[in-house]
C-alpha cells in the first residue's frame, strides 16, 4: 500500500469482483488507506471473508452482467467517489472450437459488465470521480486461444479511451490497468486448464506463464492496487484515458 492510513478518508470506493484475487487486495488496500469500501460479487462467502478484514469494508451481492442488479448495487452502496470495475472471468479454446456460448459469456462479464458498472458509476458522481477498469495485457495485444477474452479486454480499453474524452473537462478521470498474468486464483485455474489439456506439470505450466514476462514472474495483486491508489491520489489528475501496463516490459 502507498500513502498514509487516512489518505482516502471520506471517500467511498466500489470494487466489483471483490471477493478474491485483485479485487480483494484492492478492497483491503483502499480500506487500509481510510476509504469506505463496498465490494460486490455473486458468492457471499468470499465477500464476507474480505469484509472481515476491516470495519471499513462491507459487501453486496450483485451480478454485473445484469443491468437491474448493477443499479441495485449502487443503490445499496450509496454515492461512490471511486468505481473499480474489476469483476471478470477467463476461458480458453482454439478459435475453431470456440462456441457462441463461450463468446457471449466472455463479452458479458468482461466487457458488458464494465459498461454497466461505469454507466451507473458515472451517473451517480456528484463532481469528482474516478473510474478504473482492471483489464489485461490481453487488451493491448493478442494471445493464442483466448480470442473472446482478448476481444472483450480490447473493448474495455477502447471504451475507456472514448469515455475519457467525454469527461475530460470535468473532475472525473477514466483509466484501465492492464496487468500480465497475476499470482491469483484465476491464474491457478489457467494453470489447471493447461495441465489438463497439455499434460504438463503444474510447475511447467506456471513456468510457461512466467516466461511470458521479461521479468520472468507472475505479478502481484498489490502492484495493481498500488497503481489504483496512485490514480485516485492527488497528482494524477492528468492521467486520463490510459491503459497502464503492469507486465515487466512485455508491452
Amino acid at each position: 500500500m502507498t500513502g498514509s492510513t487516512d489518505q482516502f478518508q471520506g471517500k467511498r470506493v466500489l470494487v466489483t469482483g471483490g471477493g478474491t484475487g485483485v479485487g480483494a487486495d484492492l478492497a483491503r488496500s483502499f480500506a487500509d488507506a481510510g476509504a469506505e469500501v463496498v465490494i460486490s460479487g455473486r458468492r457471499e462467502a468470499p465477500l464476507r471473508e474480505v469484509a472481515a478484514h476491516s470495519k471499513n469494508i462491507r459487501f453486496a451481492l450483485a451480478d454485473i452482467t445484469d443491468e437491474v442488479s448493477v443499479r441495485a448495487l449502487f443503490a445499496t452502496a450509496g454515492p461512490c467517489d471511486i468505481v473499480i470495475a474489476n469483476a471478470g472471468a477467463a476461458d480458453s479454446a482454439p478459435f475453431g472450437r470456440t462456441t457462441l456460448k463461450q463468446w457471449d459469456a466472455m463479452l458479458a462479464v468482461n466487457l458488458t459488465g464494465v459498461f454497466l458498472t461505469f454507466k451507473e458509476g458515472l451517473a451517480q458522481f456528484s463532481s469528482w470521480g474516478r473510474l478504473i477498469a482492471i483489464a489485461s495485457t490481453a487488451g493491448l495485444k493478442g494471445y493464442a486461444k483466448i480470442a473472446p477474452y482478448a476481444a472483450a479486454k480490447h473493448g474495455v480499453v477502447g471504451m475507456v479511451r472514448s469515455l475519457a474524452l467525454e469527461v475530460a473537462k470535468s473532475p472525473v478521470t477514466v483509466n484501465a490497468i492492464c496487468p500480465g498474468f497475476l499470482d491469483t486464483p484465476m491464474t491457478e485455474e489457467t494453470i489447471r486448464n493447461i495441465c489438463e489439456k497439455t499434460g504438463r506439470t503444474p510447475e511447467a505450466a506456471r513456468a510457461a506463464l512466467e516466461s511470458m514476462s521479461p521479468q520472468n514472474r507472475l505479478f502481484q495483486p498489490s502492484e495493481v492496487s498500488a497503481t489504483a491508489l496512485w490514480l485516485c491520489a492527488p497528482g494524477a489528475e492528468g492521467i486520463n484515458g490510459q491503459a497502464i501496463s503492469i507486465s515487466g516490459g512485455e508491452i
